[in-house]
């Protein structure tokens, strides 16, 4: 507001009380601050090496983090750490960021997800775990992530196996990918109760066509329009030493 244009307002009304110059100083001020405020979310700090936008966007990837970034606004919506060397996804600090709705942690050092990771982020709507170092997805993993659509877990060298129950809980489900890991077997029980799973991406693993595979077998045939890329599996024969 233009202080000039202000005085002159003030200065053609002929009010009971005068206020002083002082009192004067002080409302043109306030009527400033009010202005420019910025919003809550971003005045709590931005982390070292990351950027910050008015769109609740944390952009840290590339940046050659070995660790989670501190100080994240707690109002952050989107995280971008791919690219990084992180090695650990703390509970404690990723759940404070309740109103995270998309996490991409993609090419870095991660080896495991405990059951508490993900506990408070009810709003996560895309996860991407894939090119990291993950070996096992636990039963509970995503079990707290009731929004969840899309889930990307590709391109993990040493994963191979995946809880039974591992989505059970993922009731908005509508994309898996799990192509080129080390997977063998897939228990689909919890995967075929998936009320809107659409896609599923299963290419590039060491499929078994033994009998521990038959449902899953079965389901790619019958449901093919639902897998992306050519999935084949293999037969494992047991030699007996003579």
């Amino acid at each position: 507001m233009n202080y000039t244009n202000l005085q002159g307002q003030v200065a053609n009304v002929k009010p009971h009380y005068q206020p002083s110059a002082q009192s004067l100083r002080l409302i043109i001020l306030l009527i400033l601050v009010m202005g420019v405020a910025p919003s809550p979310a971003l005045t709590a700090g931005c982390p070292s090496r990351c950027i910050c936008d008015d769109q609740l966007v944390v952009q840290c990837a590339g940046q050659h983090l070995t660790a989670f970034p501190t100080d994240l606004p707690l109002a952050t919506r989107q995280l971008i750490i791919s690219n990084n060397r992180i090695v650990e996804l703390p509970p404690l600090q990723l759940n404070y960021l309740s109103d995270l709705v998309y996490l991409d942690c993609s090419n870095n050092s991660l080896t495991e997800i405990s059951m508490s990771t993900f506990g408070n982020l009810g709003k996560l709507a895309y996860l991407d775990l894939s090119f990291n170092t993950l070996t096992r997805i636990e039963d509970r993993t995503f079990g707290s992530l009731s929004s969840l659509v899309m889930l990307r877990m590709t391109d993990n060298p040493g994963l191979s196996n995946i809880h039974p129950d591992a989505f059970a809980k993922n009731s908005a489900l509508q994309v898996l990918d799990v192509s080129r890991n080390n997977l063998t077997v897939l228990n689909i029980s919890s995967l075929i109760a998936l009320p809107t799973l659409r896609s599923v991406g299963l290419s590039g693993n060491f499929w078994s066509c033994d009998c521990d595979n038959e449902d899953l077998c079965l389901w790619v045939h019958i449901e093919a329009f639902k897998f992306q890329g050519k999935t084949s599996c293999t037969f494992r024969y047991k030699y007996k030493s003579r």
